[in-house]
């Protein structure tokens, strides 16, 4: 989960702006249960695709005993010896918090892949974590030593039930891309065409279940202090489970992408982007194999400029189809860094990395959807503080507020976003705002729209990259579309007062 870094009434115009380099090769993604059989996982071609949204939270498998407590005794070597080099170390003009972050990152490192992705986590969410440790942290890197060809050659037999050799007319046993979950190998079908085949490391899923519950136990001791209050230590490990658990299910990453584009299909920007195509023959839960996408970056704009691509359709592909998958579909992409967004040859945007996607229930896309319109479109606050409070977001501490006060605070907050330009706004400074205001009133956001919020500060990135001077809410196109939020927006109003009204006998 790499992490961010987007009227009058009339709508006409809207009152405010929404607000690594180089050719990449597809990077696949790294997404839990035990292996099905060979093939239990496809699907024949022309199936029907399912498009309903559920997100069921769902736990990693307990680990042996054994597994936990040799964990649980390197965590404790590592962590004792990180407090004594903080403590006889020379300090070296740095303060006791940025050494403290240094020592912490370096631990992480060693700790190896769960702390790995929970340093990521801390690194993507400004606001959530102390600004000196997420700093430090945006230096942790997920790139692991390869797995064994003997081990990685097992796990294929395993899983798709035949060595490399034989399923594929060729297979690159040294991989192009290698992490802490998983690693992406080159390869041909015997068909002819290239795909990448992303494999999990092996016993993986024990070794993560082990970590993760001893950062469980951690979190219930931090959450006693203010840090691990002001952080909800707790939520945050359960989260954590939760993605860790969905990357580790390729079968269902593979699902995700077909369902994620298959949203899009029909609608105004469905041939502007793309997903690589799933070879379900040699997918299942611990293998994915999909088509060999070449593109650039999307934040290499010397790269794209040289190609001739106009940098404002690229950003405008980007922002609807998270609009559109996010708001109205309810299924949207969940880690938009720059390695998960390519540009092919044709000016697609190619998404890769499906492991974590976020799913939106109907009534929360319809409370979302009037937020939104009330914020941008009716500058109404007190509007939007309703609307968090239907979300069920406030805490039993939550402070009591009247509308007036809760206009004015979340006015406060909301002003930057629409009266600065948009090369102008500092997302990570509203990150920190929102974690104040999150404290000040108890407010526990939805996993979802934290989700979501962070996509929007990648996508705010590649903005003020491809198209600094472009007003979202001004170009003629999005005022349309926002123009039909807020036809839904007041249609779910008068149905929810409609459901409201006692029913009268005739």
């Amino acid at each position: 989960m790499s992490t961010p870094e987007g009227a009058g009434n009339d709508a006409a115009p809207l009152a405010a702006e929404l607000s690594e380099n180089g050719k990449q090769q597809p990077v696949i993604p790294e997404s839990t249960s035990e292996p099905p059989s060979a093939g239990a996982d496809s699907r024949p071609a022309g199936a029907t695709i399912d498009l309903e949204i559920t997100r069921p939270r769902v736990r990693l498998r307990q680990p042996p005993l054994r597994v936990e407590a040799g964990r649980f005794g390197l965590t404790v070597s590592r962590l004792a010896g990180s407090g004594a080099r903080l403590l006889v170390k020379p300090r070296r003009g740095r303060s006791l918090e940025v050494r403290a972050a240094h020592e912490l990152r370096r631990t992480f490192a060693l700790m190896g892949p769960t702390y790995v992705k929970l340093g990521q986590l801390i690194a993507s969410s400004p606001g959530v974590f102390p600004e000196t440790l997420s700093n430090e942290f945006r230096t942790l890197l997920d790139r692991v030593p390869p797995a064994s060809s003997q081990l990685i050659r097992q796990t294929v037999r395993e899983q798709l039930g035949a060595d490399p050799a034989t399923i594929f007319a060729t297979f690159d046993e040294h991989p192009f891309a290698s992490a802490s979950i998983a690693q992406v190998h080159h390869a041909t079908l015997k068909s002819g065409e290239r795909v990448v085949v992303k494999i999990q490391r092996p016993k993986i899923r024990t070794r993560l279940a082990a970590d993760v519950r001893i950062i469980g136990r951690l979190a219930r001791l931090i959450v006693k202090t203010d840090l691990g209050r002001a952080t909800n230590a707790i939520e945050v490990v359960e989260d954590f489970e939760q993605n860790l658990n969905e990357e580790l299910d390729f079968a269902a990453e593979g699902h995700a992408m077909e369902q994620w584009i298959a949203s899009l299909a029909d609608t105004e920007y469905g041939d502007k982007v793309r997903v690589p195509k799933v070879f379900w023959e040699y997918t299942t839960e611990r293998v994915l194999t999909m088509e060999y996408v070449q593109g650039i970056r999307i934040d290499n704009i010397t790269e794209l400029a040289a190609a001739g691509f106009d940098g404002v359709a690229l950003v405008k592909a980007i922002v609807y189809s998270l609009f559109e998958t996010g708001f109205h579909k309810g299924l949207f992409h969940g880690d938009l860094h720059a390695g998960n967004l390519l540009v092919d040859s044709d000016g697609r945007i190619v998404f890769l990395d499906f492991g974590i996607v976020g799913r939106i229930d109907d009534r929360s896309r319809k409370i979302f959807t009037e937020i939104m319109v009330d914020l941008f479109v009716k500058n109404d606050h007190a509007a939007v503080a309703r609307g968090i409070y239907k979300l069920g977001a406030i805490g039993d501490r939550g402070k009591v507020a009247d509308s007036t006060t809760a206009a004015k605070t979340i006015s406060n907050f909301t002003s930057p976003l629409q009266q600065s330009k948009l090369s102008a706004i500092e997302y990570g400074q509203l990150g920190k705002q929102l974690a104040v205001l999150a404290k000040e009133y108890d407010v526990r956001l939805p996993r979802e729209l934290v989700l979501i919020s962070k996509q929007l500060l990648y996508v705010e990135r590649y903005m003020k990259l491809l198209a600094p001077d472009w007003a979202l809410l001004a170009d003629p196109s999005f005022i349309g579309y926002f123009g039909n939020m807020v036809i839904a927006a007041e249609q779910s109003r008068l149905e929810e007062a409609a459901a409201r009204q006692p029913v009268r006998g005739s």
